[in-house]
């Protein structure tokens, strides 16, 4: 979860985004860099502190369901207290897609623990769209959609606003966390009819990332097509498809309906 743990710390510590203030009931002060020193190094994803001495905020991020995360963060909590004097107050935000099934809790004979557990799916996804901040629109990605396309449209129209820097920046984050819910190749479908289209594919990371989405999709529906008027694909097909740009499988989308046999088709 490297990737999208580093892109989710950057919008969710942003000035400008209200979810963790919405969560958490806090207004952090600042964000502290917590690594409690142990042989095993143990990093907590968001430590914050409050206009209160005695107030610290916890939050991890999890993308998949760990059924052992109550021990995890228990052992942060005694650590907290070790280093602060005080137990922080513990939110566990998840963001995976499988269906949330992780207990919220540690209850022994003689031992209690228990932390707030959630889904990012159950924040208000128009909130999120609505927000004045470009980040709470970015986070909408990972929602609980009505209707997905669109919501891709409005967080991509907010982003077409930005100027080049800042717009670069939101759109490479909204590519990594779109991976989450599997709908990269939605998001970059989309991107095409942004009106500054051309300024993202000359971007260095931007533009090949969304060259090979448009690629992957000429591909599959290529392939399809292929096989439907002349059965399964030789390897020698496959292979040559791999090698040609956008433009030249577009080419062959449009010559497929009057090509009588692969030779033809594939005919300088």
């Amino acid at each position: 979860m490297h990737e999208y743990d580093t892109v989710l710390k950057a919008l969710l510590q942003s000035p400008q985004s209200t979810v963790l203030e919405r969560i958490t009931g806090a207004r952090i002060e600042r964000w502290l860099n917590v690594e409690f020193p142990e042989v095993q190094q143990t990093r907590v994803d968001l430590f914050g502190a409050t206009l209160d001495p005695n107030h610290f905020v916890a939050v991890e991020l999890q993308s998949t369901n760990d059924l052992k995360i109550p021990i995890r963060l228990a052992e942060y909590a005694l650590r907290a207290y070790r280093r602060h004097g005080v137990f922080p107050d513990q939110y566990l935000l998840y963001v995976g897609e499988a269906e949330l099934r992780m207990p919220s809790d540690l209850i022994g004979p003689n031992f209690s623990f228990r932390f707030k557990l959630i889904d990012i799916r159950d924040l208000d996804e128009e909130t999120l769209l609505n927000s004045p901040f470009d980040s709470d629109s970015i986070l909408a990605i990972l929602s609980r959609h009505r209707d997905r396309r669109e919501t891709i449209r409005r967080i991509l129209a907010r982003i077409a606003k930005l100027e080049s820097g800042r717009r670069d920046d939101a759109l490479k984050k909204l590519l990594i966390l779109s991976g989450l819910r599997h709908l990269g190749d939605a998001v970059r479908a989309e991107v095409k009819y942004m009106p500054i289209l051309d300024d993202i594919m000359d971007h260095d990371l931007l533009g090949p990332l969304l060259r090979q989405g448009r690629q992957e999709g000429e591909l599959v529906i290529l392939r399809r097509l292929i096989n439907k008027r002349f059965g399964p694909l030789p390897a020698w097909v496959d292979e040559r498809l791999t090698q040609l740009s956008v433009p030249q499988l577009e080419d062959l989308s449009v010559r497929i309906l009057d090509a009588k046999n692969l030779d033809e088709l594939f005919a300088s």
